[in-house]
C-alpha cells in the first residue's frame, strides 16, 4: 500500500520545487530548472503512481505572473479531477519574509498581513525554501493566485 503523504509547490521563480510531506513532516524534495508547464505533469504522474497523495499545497504569490497562473491552473484541475484538497499560502512564507521581484526595482514587500509594492535600490535574489515541517494552520482553502501587480 503507498505511503499516504501531501505535497507542496513552490513554484514562483527557477528551480522550481516540490516537498513531499508525511505526517506533516519533510521527507523528500524535488527541484526542477525546467519550465513548470513543461515538467509538472511528468513530476506529479510520478508521485501519484509512488504515493497516496492526500492534500496539495502551494505558494501562490506574488510572483512570477505566468508563474503562479500555471501552478494554480495545473494544481486546481489535479484538486478537481483527483478530488484532493487544494490549499494555498502567499510566498513570504517561504523566503523569510524577504522582498519578492516584482518588475524593474519594483518589489513585492509583505507589511504586517499587507502585500503592498516597494521600489527598492537592490532587488534581491528570489530563495524560497521548503519547510521542514508543513503549518497546515498557515494554509488556506481560499487558493486563487495573489498576482499583485496587473500583467505587464
Amino acid at each position: 500500500m503507498p505511503r499516504s503523504v501531501d505535497l507542496l509547490l513552490i513554484a514562483l521563480s527557477s528551480p522550481i520545487q516540490i516537498g513531499i510531506y508525511e505526517d506533516a513532516k519533510l521527507i523528500k524534495s524535488i527541484k526542477s530548472e525546467e519550465k513548470s508547464s513543461d515538467v509538472l505533469p511528468k513530476i506529479y504522474e510520478e508521485l501519484f503512481k509512488e504515493y497516496d497523495v492526500k492534500k496539495l499545497f502551494y505558494a501562490n504569490g506574488p510572483g512570477s505572473f505566468m508563474a503562479i497562473k500555471v501552478a494554480y491552473i495545473f494544481l486546481k484541475s489535479l484538486s478537481i479531477l483527483k478530488d484532493i484538497p487544494l490549499y494555498a499560502t502567499d510566498a513570504f512564507k517561504f523566503n523569510n519574509n524577504e522582498p519578492i521581484k516584482a518588475i524593474g526595482k519594483l518589489c513585492f514587500v509583505k507589511i504586517s498581513s499587507k502585500i503592498e509594492t516597494q521600489k527598492l535600490e537592490t532587488v534581491p535574489e528570489a530563495r524560497f525554501l521548503l519547510p521542514d515541517v508543513l503549518d497546515y494552520g498557515e494554509f488556506s482553502k481560499i487558493t486563487t493566485p495573489i498576482y499583485g501587480i496587473g500583467a505587464v
